[in-house]
């Protein structure tokens, strides 16, 4: 019966031994609660530390700086443009006793962030217009059409503030309430910003006209440069064919000058012999072998048939 007992108390010594002890890794902090209530002040220092077994019970804390990712919110701008507003941030737990009192664990200190995080960002948000959301300086825009055609107005406007300079107030209103719960937040920083879905169509719907506009217009100019294209190549056509009309015409007339010119020279030498000539050759163009030609005595190609004409 001996044997057993101290078995069983060698096993009682080992568990009570095992659930005395507890471990803190150098990322880790930690507090003891009694009953629900801390005990012991925290502990900060990695290694084995002890504790009553099953009556105090370890929380455990990260010392890393944490990410905060908050939910995408719909918040109205000082102009009335209903726009989305995505917001991450970066915050660690600086006092954990007080972080446990408050919020527990850091699923509530998530919770307790997009509250304040959330508020402070509607209204930072609600107090701008939305080219101060969207804009960070008043860098210079290159000018397009695009820009030209859609809120040029709106879009060049100088802002005061800027989307950073939104983000810093947030974090400062927001960085003056989480002491409270001993959290400290070290950065506020805008995700995303769009707009609704209501708004976002109409602004597509706006730019796709816009785009059909410069569309149509330099379609319409291409079609008039087109025109004019083809209109001088007409003109460059009727020119050249009036050219040449005009330098055939001159070289026919030169031509027939000189002919002319031949044709006298000739006659004036024998005009006998031109006009004998002249009516061969009326003949041979005139007449066939299938012809007939039927004259008087006393025409002027039968006295050259004949034979009876003088030279």
């Amino acid at each position: 019966m001996r044997a057993p007992l101290w078995l069983a108390g060698i096993a009682l010594v080992t568990v009570l031994l095992f659930a005395s002890l507890y471990a803190i890794s150098e990322t880790e902090q930690a507090i003891l609660t009694q009953f629900g209530k801390p005990v012991g002040g925290l502990v900060t220092r990695p290694g084995l530390h002890l504790k009553i077994p099953f009556v105090q019970v370890v929380n455990r804390f990260d010392k890393r700086w944490l990410e905060f990712d908050g939910d995408a919110n719909e918040i109205p701008t000082k102009d009335k443009k209903y726009i989305w507003v995505d917001t991450y941030a970066r915050w660690r737990i600086s006092d954990p006793l007080r972080f446990f009192q408050a919020v527990h664990d850091e699923r509530g200190g998530q919770s307790r962030l997009d509250d304040i995080v959330d508020g402070e960002t509607r209204n930072a948000i609600a107090s701008f217009d939305l080219i101060e959301v969207v804009r960070s300086s008043n860098r210079p825009f290159q000018r397009t059409e695009e820009l030209e055609g859609i809120g040029a107005a709106e879009a060049m406007a100088n802002v005061t503030a800027g989307r950073q300079e939104i983000a810093r107030i947030i974090l400062e209103k927001a960085a003056k309430i989480t002491p409270e719960f001993g959290i400290e937040l070290v950065d506020v920083r805008f995700k995303r910003i769009n707009y609704v879905d209501s708004v976002q169509k109409k602004v597509f719907e706006r730019m796709i006209s816009e785009r059909q506009r410069i569309a149509e217009r330099s379609r319409s100019e291409g079609q008039g440069r087109a025109a004019e294209i083809l209109g001088q190549k007409q003109r460059d056509i009727l020119a050249a064919s009036s050219a040449g009309y005009r330098t055939a015409q001159e070289i026919k007339g030169a031509a027939d000058a000189k002919a002319t010119a031949i044709y006298a020279r000739a006659y004036g030498r024998d005009p006998e012999f031109y006009q004998f000539l002249k009516t061969m050759e009326t003949l041979a163009q005139g007449l066939d072998q299938n012809s007939w030609l039927i004259l008087s005595t006393d025409a002027e190609i039968a006295r050259y048939l004949k034979g009876t004409g003088q030279r």
